[in-house]
């Protein structure tokens, strides 16, 4: 990702949690869609589809989750459809009149822009670094190996341990 698209994730995200006022874990993504005036709406999917973004004409928008995926991947997939809200267009695809994007097999593959920095602006929503830093500072060292940290961070941020694990490594903080 570009320098300057990685710092308009990154300066999006934490305007959002400012304006919501969050300063620790867990972030309420739902909150933060309520206060864009989106609606969220979760229902039982194919396990392939995370979720969508349905915006309409009129400048609302629904995001989809699927009902049938663990709370946590819930929580992560709302917060990367609030960050296809607020950085993409969405000019792909037109239903009725209307924008819909859904999670594809070259979405999953890391390949596609959009879905990288709809990815990162989730990681940065989520587990915001200050948040993180200061959680960290607080603590004895921690590494890869320390498996009951990393679950204990996972559990207070309610992201699987995968995704602490990825945003540690991504911050510079754990290393592989």
């Amino acid at each position: 990702m570009r320098t300057s698209k990685l710092q308009t994730v990154i300066s999006k995200a934490k305007n959002l949690l400012q304006k919501s006022g969050f300063s620790e874990a867990p972030v309420d993504v739902e909150r933060i869609a309520t206060n864009l005036g989106v609606v969220v709406s979760r229902t039982p999917a194919d396990d392939d589809i995370s979720g969508f973004l349905f915006r309409q004409p009129d400048g609302s928008a629904i995001i989809g989750v699927n009902a049938l995926h663990h709370s946590n991947r819930q929580r992560f997939t709302i917060a990367h459809e609030i960050g296809h809200f607020e950085l993409h267009k969405f000019d792909q695809v037109h239903v009725d009149r209307s924008i819909i994007k859904l999670r594809s097999k070259v979405s999953s593959t890391g390949e596609d822009s959009e879905e990288i920095e709809a990815n990162r602006f989730a990681a940065e929503l989520l587990m915001p670094e200050e948040f993180l830093l200061k959680d960290l500072e607080e603590s004895t060292v921690i590494d890869l190996n320390d498996e009951r940290r990393m679950q204990q961070l996972a559990k207070k941020y309610q992201v699987s341990v995968q995704a602490m694990t990825n945003r540690l490594v991504s911050l510079g903080y754990l290393s592989v």
